[in-house]
């Protein structure tokens, strides 16, 4: 297999690059200096050069030209964890394979705004032995590699602070991979970010090698051609890592939320969506949850758990697109709970497992819903400008704030039944251009439950990376989302 081939498929870009025109290459989350000094000494550049990097690496495992992301083919640096989430004073486990069998690291770090570099680094480990994990297993599309040894135990302290981490390993000879993790707590805070790891695991084609991987999007044939959804998984396996460079395919939408909340001071506190479906989190304890990125699968607990908080005074903001439109079931591994993710799509019997074709459409609880994909980016036309969203913003009735629709977009759907409310306003109508040029519209939904809690949709993949994305902000956005955020967390 050429290595031409290998690069077209790192995380998911062949697949699935329609989907997220926001891509800043392999490392989305951490920005400043280009350079860090590794555990060695040795200064090593962060992004990873998908071109360069195929000779023999420097000293320290530096290559001239910067450390090598591990591909899915060599499986070079490769690891998940045993949990998604961990709470202060708890263990995670890290599962990684190494080959050729050498000595690695990991480093570990915090994304927040951190003076703009993006994250910082917490702690390390020591430098470990690396072996190779025996192949994943297989059966039907399911990929599973629960039966990895134990790699790295990490004890989290009682003193670290809540929030989305990403372990970086690295080996020696300077191929590198990444393990996002979260870590959570119960206690009250103003806003519960809830990070979409359903979603992020539904996208996941481990391993991108031509023959074996698959998600609930794709799989191989015997000729290594990728297929497409009707040849897709049914049900995939957490127990395996994120292919690529080990990040999730919109998990930098979550981490521009985060650089920007935390510059601001808002109060988060931080969980999964598993962490929701589970019940290890109670979010009535909050102000408002916050769903930062592409968040297109939910269990039903989940939706329970959420319409729960809602009608008890907790607001909700969906800060994308394409929200809860497949009902998913989550069920046991032999590595755990909550381990396997199955959604059935339009595949064998039984009913669709579309939200809106289940009788529960997902704009009884959001307001708005899934319209379609935005195949180029498109002006997001501002309406009712003199709604308190907009105060501040310089926003006014009919001004067009570029590339705001973007990726894919919501709208309302007047044949569909409304969620129960007291007030309600569009504050967005955007026309865009359909892949078969039809012109459709994006909108921007708020409303207020009988509970008094307030239910904010985007209704576009670009509303986070506008918060603070370089080539993407937009003050006007900045603006309006903390006039929301400043409104339910009852601020002056």
């Amino acid at each position: 297999m050429g290595m031409e081939q290998i690069r077209r498929w790192e995380s998911g870009a062949l697949a699935h690059a329609v989907n997220d025109p926001f891509g800043q290459g392999p490392l989305p989350w951490l920005r400043g200096s280009e350079n860090y000094f590794d555990d060695t000494g040795h200064v090593v550049p962060w992004y990873v050069d998908m071109e360069a990097g195929r000779g023999r690496p420097g000293p320290g495992g530096a290559h001239g030209s910067g450390p090598r992301t591990a591909d899915d083919v060599h499986r070079q640096i490769k690891g998940f964890t045993s949990t998604p989430s961990v709470a202060p004073g708890e263990a995670i486990d890290f599962r990684i394979t190494v080959d050729p069998p050498q000595r690695f690291g990991v480093d570990v770090y915090r994304i927040g705004h951190y003076g703009g570099d993006g994250a910082s680094k917490i702690t390390n480990s020591p430098r470990l032995s690396g072996i190779v994990q025996p192949p994943p297993l297989t059966a039907d599309r399911t990929v599973s590699c629960h039966h990895w040894w134990l790699s790295w135990r990490l004890q989290i302290p009682s003193y670290w602070r809540l929030g989305a981490y990403v372990a970086v390993l690295t080996t020696e000879d300077g191929y590198r991979s990444h393990i996002p993790f979260t870590v959570r707590d119960n206690h009250p805070a103003d806003l519960l970010l809830v990070l979409p790891d359903v979603t992020w695991q539904a996208y996941n084609l481990y391993p991108e090698d031509g023959r074996t991987g698959a998600s609930l999007y794709h799989a191989w044939d015997a000729e290594g051609r990728l297929l497409g959804e009707r040849d897709a998984a049914v049900t995939i396996s957490f127990d395996r890592p994120y292919a690529g460079a080990g990040l999730p395919l919109h998990v930098g939408h979550a981490y521009d939320f985060i650089r920007w909340a935390e510059r601001y001071g808002y109060d988060l506190a931080y969980a999964d969506t598993r962490d929701l479906h589970a019940g290890r989190v109670d979010p009535t304890r909050y102000r408002g949850l916050v769903f930062p990125g592409h968040d297109e699968y939910w269990s039903v607990p989940m939706r329970r758990a959420v319409e729960r908080a809602r009608d008890l005074g907790t607001s909700l903001v969906f800060l994308s697109a394409n929200t809860m439109y497949w009902r998913v079931e989550l069920a046991p591994s032999p590595a755990g709970p909550d381990r396997l993710l199955t959604c059935r799509k339009r595949q064998g019997p039984g009913r669709s497992a579309l939200w809106r074709e289940s009788s529960a459409p997902e704009q009884e609880l959001i307001g708005i819903q899934y319209a379609g994909r935005v195949p180029e980016p498109h002006p997001l036309v501002v309406r009712n400008a003199d709604h308190w969203l907009w105060e501040a913003t310089g926003a006014r009735e009919g001004d067009e704030l570029p590339g705001m629709v973007a990726g894919e977009a919501d709208r309302y759907f007047p044949r569909t039944t409304l969620p129960e409310h007291t007030r309600r306003i569009l504050l967005a109508h955007s026309p865009y251009t359909d892949s078969e040029g039809v012109t459709r519209h994006q909108e921007t939904s708020l409303y207020q439950a009988p509970s008094g809690a307030m239910v904010f949709a985007a209704g576009t993949f670009a509303w986070s990376p506008a918060l603070d994305r370089p080539g993407h902000v937009d003050e006007r956005i900045q603006r309006a989302t903390a006039n929301l955020l400043d409104r339910m967390c009852k601020r002056d």
